[in-house]
């Protein structure tokens, strides 16, 4: 018999206090398991699928779809924080001729992510 692995609606528990509700599968991405979430769309929160590590996982609590569906619309989870997408626009390329050709330019310090 093979076993194709866990698959049902859940209640996800993470690490960082973190829930996210919605049908759970694992899946083998680059020889490991992770466990693929597909948030359904619930109302006004659009549905999204997220992968998770079993170390970032503190507990799954299976439930059913009307349960999982109920969650996600209390809990209202986001694909992505906007603070990720805050990141400042990297300057266009420039080539020396449009620099006029000076090989010593001034270092770019203003690069996403830094200070």
């Amino acid at each position: 018999m093979e076993d194709k692995g866990f698959s049902g609606w859940v209640i996800l528990e993470l690490f960082g206090r973190q829930m996210l509700a919605g049908l759970a599968s694992e899946e083998l991405i680059a020889g490991t398991t992770f466990l693929r979430l597909d948030v359904p769309t619930v109302d006004s929160v659009v549905g999204f699928t997220k992968y998770f590590g079993g170390n970032s996982i503190y507990a799954i609590t299976p439930t059913t779809e009307e349960m999982a569906r109920a969650a996600v619309k209390r809990l209202q989870p986001r694909p992505v924080e906007p603070w990720i997408l805050n990141l400042r626009e990297i300057p266009a390329h420039t080539s020396d001729d449009e620099q006029g050709g000076d090989d010593e330019r001034e270092p770019q310090t203003d690069v996403p992510g830094g200070p």
